[in-house]
């Protein structure tokens, strides 16, 4: 399970062999949260939250969006496309 990125104490990770649409998981101490990237010009979207608040996710959300582009071309070397 590769990290693709690290920030204030959270990692962000691509799956090997996992589902489409593109997404991410992201860990940390208060749960795990996984975000659709919407690589193909939609909006990351929260799919499934466990123990993140609310306020957490809309930062975690903003942050992926600033990362989008990044995000989204590992995703395509880890599973070749969207």
């Amino acid at each position: 399970m590769p990290t693709v990125l690290r920030f204030d104490g959270l990692r962000v990770v691509i799956y090997p062999a996992d589902h489409r649409p593109a997404h991410v998981h992201v860990i940390g101490s208060q749960g795990e949260a996984v975000f659709v990237l919407g690589c193909s010009g939609g909006y990351t979207e929260l799919r499934e939250n466990h123990g993140f608040p609310g306020h957490e996710v809309r930062r975690i959300s903003k942050v992926l969006d600033q990362h989008k582009e990044a995000l989204c071309g590992q995703w395509r070397q880890i599973h070749g496309d969207d």
